[in-house]
């Protein structure tokens, strides 16, 4: 066998051990479960660990007792969005009490008091719309609105946070099944990964392999077992038990980053709390994404802060995407042109089991299967972006989201 042979055995054999050892990450099947049964159902001890069954899925149960909840929105000019988001958290049927604490984040278009108005048209549960000025030195913006936020929330002595972005939408009975799946479950910090929109050819292409790719990095059934193998969560909809931020110490403890989702799961983990991170079901990001500028920003923001702005770790993911995404299709086209079976076989099969384990992911946005075998496509497109987001780190221009920039920000800390 000739190089091409050897290199499109080798993605081969990458993709076997991702598809049977990387905690079969391409299964969209961690979900929160419908709830069925009525308050006062006792927890179960599982073989997935205290009342946590087999594949990390919570029981099909609600609490006794309904704590108390606060949702903690941290919003930047966030007026395009609002009236998609704000009214479905001020219509929750949630059978404890709840309320709405809204951060306007120094908004520049109304942000603030467009969710007055919202409030006041609607009606639902009570909002309090609060500024905390600019951020201090080694603060990022959503986590020091999170700070002001969570410090209002705290006085109001609820027993859980909902911490979830301006641009996500939920369905009526979503902190219901939320806080029905923590405290049947005892979990400190239930996460669930919105379902992103997904209308323009842009948004197609790249949102649904972003969660694919997302699920690789950190798989969801590792994460939620009992003895955990990996951390993460997603910052969209994160609900949170109270004491268990104080014991954390977050939004403090983890101030400087800018993938405060992991951070804030790992801070969590840390303080001997119990995670739980699955793909939602009634819980919708309306945030459009139309262009592929948009999109590319998205992940040039945070990209080299993931890989802890280490070169040799960029160096070595853009090798991980060359060799699994991109030898396949070379080596299946380049083989068969050349009458190098070996080659060709090798990197058809290869292509095949990429394009099989991202069928799931197609399934779950509702999107056609024929966009399985452009996912090279995609992967290279997301090395770009990687490698732009370096770029820009390089040069003192970090992450830049709604008007701020961090030239130098923390990736999210192991410890």
């Amino acid at each position: 066998m000739n190089t091409l042979a050897w290199f499109a055995f080798a993605s081969l054999a990458a993709w076997v051990w991702l598809l049977l050892g990387q905690g079969f990450f391409w299964r969209t099947d961690q979900r929160l479960p419908p709830t069925t049964r009525g308050p006062g159902h006792a927890r179960e001890a599982t073989a997935g660990g205290p009342g946590v069954p087999v594949g990390g899925h919570a029981r099909d149960e609600e609490p006794g007792a309904w704590p108390r909840v606060v949702i903690v929105v941290p919003a930047r000019d966030e007026a395009g969005v609002l009236p998609l988001s704000l009214p479905s958290l001020l219509a929750q049927d949630y059978p404890g009490v709840a309320e709405v604490v809204l951060v306007d984040d120094g908004s520049t278009d109304g942000t603030g008091a467009l969710a007055v108005e919202l409030a006041g048209r609607c009606g639902g549960l009570p909002l309090t719309v609060a500024s905390p000025g600019e951020p201090e030195p080694g603060w990022t913006g959503k986590l020091w609105a999170l700070r002001h936020g969570m410090a209002l929330a705290r006085a109001r002595g609820p027993e859980f946070l909902l911490l979830t972005d301006a641009d996500i939408a939920h369905e009526p009975d979503s902190l219901r099944l939320l806080v029905s799946a923590a405290v049947g479950n005892d979990l400190d910090l239930v996460s669930q990964m919105a379902r992103l929109r997904v209308e323009s050819m842009w948004e197609r292409l790249v949102v649904p392999a972003f969660v694919y790719f997302f699920a690789q990095l950190y798989p969801f059934r590792r994460i939620n077992r009992a003895r955990p193998r990996a951390t993460a969560a997603a910052g969209g909809c994160v609900l949170l038990r109270t004491e268990t931020a104080v014991a954390a110490g977050v939004p403090e403890s983890i101030r400087q980053a800018v993938i405060d989702d992991v951070s804030l799961a790992r801070a969590v983990r840390r303080a001997g709390g119990r995670i739980w991170l699955g793909l939602a079901e009634r819980v919708d990001s309306v945030r459009p994404y139309p262009g592929l500028g948009e999109l590319w920003r998205m992940v040039a923001r945070s990209a080299y802060a993931q890989l802890r702005h280490s070169p040799p770790l960029l160096l070595g993911t853009v090798a991980g995407l060359v060799a699994v995404y991109l030898v396949p299709p070379v080596a299946l086209v380049a083989g068969a042109a050349a009458g190098n079976a070996p080659a060709a076989w090798a990197g058809g099969g290869a292509w095949a089991a990429m394009a099989g384990s991202y069928v799931p992911m197609l399934r779950y946005y509702r999107q056609p299967l024929w966009l399985a075998p452009l996912l090279p496509f995609t992967a290279f497109l997301y090395l770009l972006m990687t490698v732009d987001s370096a770029v820009l780190h390089h040069r003192g221009r970090g992450a830049a989201w709604k008007g701020r920039t961090y030239a130098r920000p923390e990736a999210a800390p192991d410890r």
